[in-house]
């Protein structure tokens, strides 16, 4: 893991001026033991665990990705992973489905078809679109690569149930809280949704995931 974002600092200070339910939420999370986001720098890693946890629960994905890990000799990179069967992959609990997208990934990143040194350079936008050309990869498991990998800081999940959740307990809102409700709060919390995300995250789930 590398070192917490140089904006976080920047974005709580903003953030708490800006609402005070965030507010409250970043002094209720921070001192000594404060769980920060911080980024192993390994898209292919990050991809890869993303395919596995879709639509299972963080225990089961979490059990996933343990023997995945060891069928690859405890080396999660392209190389190895083409090198194992559509069946030892299968065996470690994946659906038909996410091997071929994690064999699609790793033969995309060995004939260089995907390159994720051109994502730096791209807007937020324009990465997400690019990483959902990915088989297994839509929308939110972009949106999930660009704030865990990149550290992007503006990313705003709206597709993402736990910030839906989030919002709705911390803002008194119904579940499912209104479009017009969750646009305002990216209006506000923009350019750090990704900080403001975080937090919410944190207000429902006392360990939050890692990519």
């Amino acid at each position: 893991m590398t070192k917490v974002p140089k904006y976080w600092k920047k974005a709580k200070k903003y953030l708490s001026r800006k609402d005070k339910i965030m507010s409250k939420l970043i002094r209720n999370y921070q001192g000594p033991s404060e769980i920060i986001l911080t980024t192993r720098r390994d898209i292919f890693f990050s991809l890869c665990k993303s395919i596995i946890g879709q639509q299972i629960s963080v225990v089961a994905a979490n059990s996933v990705f343990f023997k995945f890990k060891k069928k690859c000799n405890n080396r999660i990179n392209a190389k190895s992973v083409s090198k194992l069967t559509f069946s030892q992959l299968k065996s470690c609990g994946l659906s038909r489905q996410k091997v071929l997208g994690i064999k699609n990934l790793a033969k995309k990143i060995l004939n260089k078809s995907f390159n994720p040194k051109l994502i730096i350079k791209m807007s937020d936008e324009e990465a997400i679109e690019y990483l959902s050309d990915l088989k297994q990869i839509g929308r939110w498991s972009a949106e999930m690569i660009l704030l865990f990998t990149y550290n992007r800081p503006d990313i705003w999940p709206v597709q993402d149930i736990g910030l839906l959740r989030a919002i709705s307990k911390n803002y008194n809102k119904k579940y499912l809280p209104p479009i017009s409700f969750i646009n305002l709060l990216k209006k506000r919390f923009s350019p750090y949704c990704s900080v403001a995300t975080w937090y919410l995250w944190r207000s429902i789930d006392p360990e939050p995931i890692q990519y």
